[in-house]
């Protein structure tokens, strides 16, 4: 909007430093002039973020041009580059003006005085403080876990997360109830009062998340098989867990299998007892029983079985004498879960995308192999049935089955798969689409999400909102907050989708009309719509403007995961890790270690700070 020309200088024989003086004053009326075009914008904007939003305003007017050789020619000359001036775009400005007006003597020392607040980063951390809460006292960056739902019956879990550095918690609203979330709330507070430490609340909407529908259930087999080696060889044998029907806990250890039984056949039942059956296939299976856990019983199978309902059970029992005999009665084998239908995409092939609430089934053949039909499953939000163009891009569970839409009526998409795996990939239910190319019209809020509304109101201190796409979506949940009187709570933008990134500055000015707000990077969905490759670019330039803004942002999505998950990290989580010393919070997700990744992070987190903050290298001594 504001051309910055350098080679028009009044005269080319100028000193250097009279043609960058020049050259920066042109820059800095540039930014005022940006700065009284966007007044508008400065009327709606909360009075505590009123300096954030200008400095903003400023940084989007300076980015808008192309300043490398104007930051080449300063650094030849020991001056500010204007590399690190997200937070204080003005002044950093004005002092490289003074120092060269001083230089030219154009001006004496005693006519500059020092800025009040050079850096801005007051402000940041003033913001930081009062949507997360003060740090500990050993670590600047806060650490943020998702609490997983077991953790509602595992008071422990949460207390050993607060004990080794958690100091905020997620909710996810997409998932569980009011009542479990309740729960969880109530053990926090409880681990708070017990350990004394802090710890902030931060609620998630699910927001409009386009997934897959449910899918047909399929024959209703249960089917086993032993380990075997490289030459087919049993190495181990599948472990079953029988139970009677009636019993609907858990199996009491990890187990291949679990098989109901009708009535009170179990009650026979001995310890080192054979069972004998026909499967589902014909053939002769043995089960030998090796110990009772309560009413229920383990058996081990070196055979590959498939079970369904009613299929008998013979019991043998070894006499003194050495030799086999069948005791009592058969047992039955009672109803067994339908898992659903294997639909398996494969590239070449078209997956139709119902608006019907219909489950979904796989490609169809008859006899002779010829496609009858493609595989079908329907979507969460019948409404993009109205936005989508033949030609655009549809990505299915975190991009693992991509292809092409090529076709759009009332009531089908059908879409071309061009990604998938060699062998093909599972298309399973409930997985995230995204269509990076599509210009969605869906409202921001949705009926749920209004509706839990009320709930985290009045139990959070943050409410995460999801899947923006316009400032109109942030005006709605400012609307509805202002309804409920809770215009105070936080709100933290995440930034996972390509529109809103695309839309960001426009974000943030709706944002900053709330007086406590900060930015999350959802690097998952980001990835994927914007295409893994360009991640790294655009979590750093969302890292700049949200520093500009003087806002706190949180480093999310798959940080340690490896270890969180498996008790194990790679060597690029280490260093991804590392890299969010530069945000205000990191954030964790669930996992079966995730206190070790707590305080695997917590321990990065401590030493990167004296080595990092913001785009800004910090020289401690080395000790070499």
């Amino acid at each position: 909007m504001f051309k910055h020309h350098p080679g028009s200088c009044r005269s080319e024989a100028m000193h250097p430093y009279a043609r960058l003086l020049h050259e920066l004053v042109e820059l800095r009326n540039d930014l005022l002039a940006f700065e009284h075009a966007s007044s508008n914008i400065l009327q709606h904007i909360n009075p505590s973020h009123l300096s954030s939003t200008i400095n903003l305003i400023h940084y989007l007017a300076l980015r808008r041009q192309d300043i490398r050789p104007l930051q080449e020619r300063l650094a030849a000359v020991g001056l500010s580059s204007l590399g690190r001036m997200e937070s204080h775009v003005f002044s950093n400005l004005n002092a490289i003006i003074d120092l060269l007006s001083c230089a030219l003597g154009k001006k004496s020392p005693e006519e500059i005085s020092p800025p009040p607040d050079t850096t801005g980063m007051p402000l940041l951390e003033s913001h930081t403080n009062h949507l997360f809460g003060r740090p500990p006292t050993h670590r600047r960056v806060r650490i943020m876990v998702t609490i997983p739902s077991e953790a509602v019956d595992d008071y422990s879990l949460i207390k050993s997360m607060l004990i080794h550095g958690m100091d905020c918690a997620r909710i996810n609203c997409a998932h569980d109830t009011p009542q479990v979330w309740m729960r969880m709330i109530e053990q926090i507070n409880l681990a708070r009062r017990e350990t004394g430490r802090s710890c902030r609340i931060m609620m998630d909407l699910g927001g409009p998340k386009l997934r897959t529908g449910e899918i047909a259930p399929g024959p209703a087999v249960l089917k086993w098989k032993p380990q075997r080696d490289f030459y087919g060889n049993v190495i181990a044998p599948a472990r079953i867990w029988l139970h009677s029907a009636s019993d609907t806990s858990p199996s009491p250890a990890p187990a291949d299998a679990c098989l109901p039984i009708q009535g009170d056949w179990l009650a026979k039942v001995k310890p080192h007892d054979t069972i004998e059956l026909v499967d589902a296939r014909g053939s002769p299976r043995t089960l030998r029983l090796t110990g009772q856990a309560g009413a229920g019983f383990w058996a081990e199978s070196s055979q590959t079985t498939y079970i369904t309902r009613a299929i008998k059970l013979n019991l043998l029992r070894t006499s003194l004498s050495g030799h086999p005999r069948r005791i009592g009665s058969a047992g039955i084998v009672d109803t067994l879960p339908s898992a659903p239908e294997l639909i398996r995409l494969h590239i070449g092939d078209n997956l139709i995308i119902t608006r019907d609430p219909l489950p979904g089934k796989p490609a169809q053949f008859d006899t002779n192999g010829r496609l009858l039909h493609a595989a079908i499953i329907s979507c969460s939000l019948p409404e993009i049935f109205e936005n989508v163009q033949p030609g655009e891009r549809m990505l299915i569970d975190d991009g693992r089955i991509g292809g092409v839409i090529r076709s759009v009526n009332k009531n089908n998409i059908t879409v071309e798969i061009t990604q998938a795996r060699e062998g093909g990939e599972k298309l399973l239910a409930n997985k995230g689409i995204n269509l990076p190319d599509s210009r969605l019209q869906l409202n921001g809020l949705t009926a749920q999400d209004i509706k839990h509304l009320e709930f985290i109101a009045q139990h959070a201190d943050m409410v995460g909102l999801s899947f923006v796409r316009n400032p109109a979506d942030i005006e709605l949940l400012q609307h509805y907050l202002k309804r409920l009187d809770a215009e105070k709570i936080g709100i933290i933008l995440k930034i996972e989708t390509r529109a809103a990134f695309e839309k960001l500055p426009e974000l943030l000015f709706s944002l900053l009309h709330s007086p406590n707000v900060g930015i999350m990077i959802a690097r998952g969905d980001l990835a994927v719509e914007c295409g893994y490759e360009r991640l790294a670019e655009l979590q750093e330039e969302i890292l700049w403007l949200a520093e500009a803004a003087r806002l706190p942002v949180i480093w999310a999505t798959q940080v340690l995961e490896g270890l969180s998950k498996r008790g194990k990290p790679s060597r690029a989580e280490i260093t991804d890790a590392a890299m969010g010393v530069r945000a205000e919070c990191v954030m964790l997700n669930k996992g079966s270690h995730i206190i070790e990744a707590i305080q695997s992070l917590n321990d990065i987190l401590h030493r990167m700070q004296s080595h990092q903050k913001k785009k800004i290298s910090l020289l401690r001594r080395l000790h070499w």
